[in-house]
């Protein structure tokens, strides 16, 4: 396979890729790594160009008191649009762990300089909110070395944490102290309601899905199967970015073999205090780690290639963000209501409606029932019907327990390409598909 050639993927939602490499603009970021101050000088400059279609900000301070920087990008990012949702990448949070830095760079670069010229990235980005933050351990990046692929100097922070422990744990107490950066995140992620997202390392190169550990699987360090109750959208959603890279779906990368390009994290290694189980279990977010090189700080020379092969799973991976189910919480008399516990029935892990009554939960295609939860107890309740494609909305009342009738409903940017795919084609089912 040819990366970055037209051609069809294997599961229909990546038609798309298709579309994508026909219409678009010539980056205008040099391949290069960029330091603290280079990055902050391209994300000003970037905001500065493009100020009705970002919002820059810092979360907090490093250890060396540097800012950590996020990018929104949308539609007037700062403006709320009901049922907008908002998704998220971080990088560089082992600072040792070069690539996925550049590689955000780089989308903001893609996104901001094809909005106005490929309309398909246009809609997303008129109906989606995408916060990216490229370095949560600018400390540790500036203290890295080119060229070292396997070490381990700059990849905790100036403290000596690795930040990717540093979470409270869900299956075993951390007893770690929180560290600057992860503090700032765990507030980050408290003002925000984001759906989906992705953390971006290196090392290896496989997909990483939830649950990265399970009771004492730290001190036991057996490696196990630990089974999250949304196994099959985090199976779903991993494979989403594994087949529309160039070849991290093969599995055999770096003397690994994975199936299709995906691992559930504790079958690989038992992982205490993760940044990925944080943001399912304490906030609603489905959250995958993604290993995106062999080497974790490779030459200058190879970041076009590491490019090439990403370019399209990150743009399609949170175009995935617009599947399952979201509505308002009502009362009877139609106004919102806002932050109730909310589940999908038998499924254990909550999630919350936001601060304007709005819930969003990515499920897999079939019937499922979502609840509304007041100290425990359900107190309203609805059934849904989720399509092989597209996204259900459905508004839930206080008090009504019944099931009522579901609409399906796909982003404008898919009619235009109805054409090429009857159906809703960017949130199909996984499937072969003929490449081209």
């Amino acid at each position: 396979m040819v990366s970055g050639s037209p051609r069809w993927i294997r599961f229909g939602m990546n038609f798309f890729i298709l579309f994508v490499s026909l219409c678009h603009v010539t980056s205008t970021l040099d391949f290069q790594y960029h330091n603290y101050q280079d990055l902050t000088n391209y994300l000003t400059n970037m905001s500065n160009k493009y100020p009705d279609l970002t919002h820059l900000y810092s979360v907090g301070k490093s250890v060396q008191n540097r800012d950590l920087f996020v990018l929104a990008i949308g539609k007037l990012p700062q403006n709320h649009l009901t049922l907008r949702p908002h998704v998220k990448y971080v990088g560089n949070m082992h600072g040792n762990e070069a690539v996925g830095r550049e590689m955000l760079l780089h989308l903001i670069d893609y996104y901001l300089t094809n909005y106005y010229v490929n309309s398909t990235i246009k809609t997303f980005l008129d109906n989606t909110v995408v916060h990216i933050m490229p370095s949560m351990n600018p400390d540790g990046f500036e203290v890295s070395t080119e060229g070292d692929c396997f070490g381990v100097q700059g990849r905790p922070n100036t403290n000596n944490y690795d930040l990717n422990r540093n979470f409270p744990g869900y299956f075993e107490v951390n007893k770690a102290p929180i560290q600057p950066e992860t503090n700032a995140v765990m507030d980050w992620l408290k003002q925000h309601r984001f759906i989906l997202s992705a953390n971006l390392h290196g090392g290896a190169m496989v997909a990483n899905y939830p649950f990265d550990n399970y009771v004492n699987g730290s001190i036991i360090g057996q490696t196990r199967y630990v089974k999250s109750h949304d196994d099959d959208t985090f199976i779903h959603l991993s494979k989403v970015y594994s087949y529309s890279h160039a070849n991290m779906y093969t599995g055999r990368h770096c003397n690994d073999n994975f199936p299709d390009g995906i691992t559930n994290g504790a079958l690989w290694y038992p992982v205490l205090g993760g940044m990925q189980d944080y943001n399912y279990v304490r906030e609603g977010c489905f959250e995958i780690t993604l290993e995106i090189g062999c080497c974790k700080y490779p030459p200058t020379s190879e970041l076009t290639t590491f490019w090439s092969y990403n370019k399209y799973a990150l743009i399609n991976f949170l175009m995935a963000v617009h599947s399952g189910v979201k509505g308002l919480v009502r009362t009877p008399n139609n106004t919102e209501v806002v932050g109730y516990d909310m589940a999908v029935k038998g499924r254990q892990i909550l999630f919350k409606s936001s601060q304007y009554g709005e819930y969003w939960r990515l499920l897999r295609p079939g019937r499922h029932t979502i609840q509304v939860l007041s100290e425990g107890k359900v107190i309203a309740e609805k059934q849904v019907q989720v399509p092989d494609n597209g996204v259900v909305r459905e508004d839930i009342y206080i008090g009504d327990t019944s099931s009522a009738s579901v609409i399906q409903s796909c982003l404008p940017f898919v009619i235009s390409l109805i054409s090429i795919c009857l159906h809703c084609p960017l949130f199909c089912s996984v499937r072969n598909i003929k490449t081209v």
